[in-house]
């Protein structure tokens, strides 16, 4: 239950929110519960299972903070357990400590000296099409775009990851044709006419771009394979998935040109694209954030729902408690400690 001696406690709200089972897809009841808790001074809209509340007090400039409420299947690690500082548990990092904080402050915070959009979102850890922000900044933007600057609660290990970088992903091609591999001279082995495109890739030199101070490390890898009809056949077609994960200062459409000018010469077919974001951090919103945190800022080396907000005109940046490289793992957990730092770090931010 959500109560209101949990409410307050962040570290007690996240294992309340944990044990909330809300695997993509399931998010009902953790909406439901969530939307319940709001307080009825803040304006509450729901879109599904997304819930946006808003603060209106009329200060100068709205700021969003937003996190997900779903997490990605369980695997033998729900509910949550405690062991000393240490809280196990599937969403612990990714992550419901993160939307944690932003629901305590939400029920706690009565007067901030920005005003808030606090967005709780579903379908995350899925297919981009179902997710919720997503849906909500195509169908309502104007909830969202008269804001100045977002936070997005994702894992960051209680540092300010900027930004992030865009993602890019294309099929190969090669051809060739079909014979019998005791005549095989008689075909035309399209696998090993793939060799060039691993070729290039291995011996592409990745792009270093320092943006704001943040420096965002590009790749171009391959990241499946595919080819081969039968043990017997020499095969007709082999497809090389690559992916590029590129700095936010190259647009989608400059990306795609760059991997087609690496890969020249083949049938390349773009088949997924997301941009990235600038790290923004010239706005004086986010420079009292890094104020509040007395830490420097470092690029998101990833694709978060910051890049949503940048394409809303909102720089934005990624902020929580919780370890990215523990995200989707087994023995997924959190830092009892970082969840009250990170809480109290968003804290001075919002009341100055």
């Amino acid at each position: 239950m959500l109560t209101r001696d949990v409410l307050a406690d962040p570290v007690a709200l996240t294992r309340a929110l944990v044990d909330i089972q809300s695997v993509s897809g399931n998010e009902a009841e953790i909406a439901d519960r969530v939307e319940e808790v709001l307080p009825t001074r803040l304006k509450i809209e729901r879109f599904g299972n997304t819930i946006v509340a808003r603060t209106e007090l009329g200060r100068p400039q709205r700021v969003v903070l937003a996190g997900h409420l779903d997490t990605v299947p369980l695997h033998d690690n729900w509910p949550s357990t405690v062991d000393g500082n240490i809280m196990h548990g599937c969403g612990t990092s990714d992550m419901k400590s993160g939307t944690a904080i932003a629901l305590h402050l939400a029920v706690t915070e009565a007067e901030p000296r920005h005003d808030v959009t606090y967005v709780f979102y579903d379908n995350e850890e899925v297919d981009s099409a179902l997710n919720g922000l997503r849906i909500l900044a195509d169908s309502h933007p104007q909830l969202l775009t008269d804001a100045s600057f977002a936070v997005l609660l994702e894992p960051t290990y209680g540092l300010v990851e900027a930004g992030c970088q865009g993602t890019l992903r294309v099929l190969a091609r090669t051809s060739g044709k079909r014979a019998h591999s005791a005549r095989s001279w008689l075909g035309d082995n399209a696998i090993h006419k793939a060799a060039p495109i691993l070729s290039r890739l291995q011996q592409y030199r990745e792009r270093l771009v320092t943006i704001d101070g943040c420096e965002f490390h590009e790749g171009l890898n391959a990241v499946r394979i595919s080819g081969g009809v039968a043990g017997n056949v020499i095969p007709d077609e082999c497809v090389v998935e690559v992916n590029f994960r590129f700095a936010p200062d190259r647009s989608e459409q400059d990306a795609a040109d760059h991997v087609r000018e690496v890969l020249d010469g083949f049938d390349v077919e773009v088949v997924d694209s997301a941009p990235g974001a600038l790290p923004g951090l010239d706005v004086p919103s986010a420079r009292e954030f890094l104020a509040a945190t007395g830490q420097p800022p470092r690029a998101k080396l990833g694709w978060t729902d910051v890049a949503r907000f940048a394409t809303l005109g909102i720089p934005g940046l990624n902020f929580g408690p919780g370890d990215p490289n523990l995200a989707h793992k087994q023995d997924e957990h959190v830092e009892i400690d970082k969840i009250r730092e990170s809480a109290a770090v968003v804290r001075r931010w919002l009341t100055g």
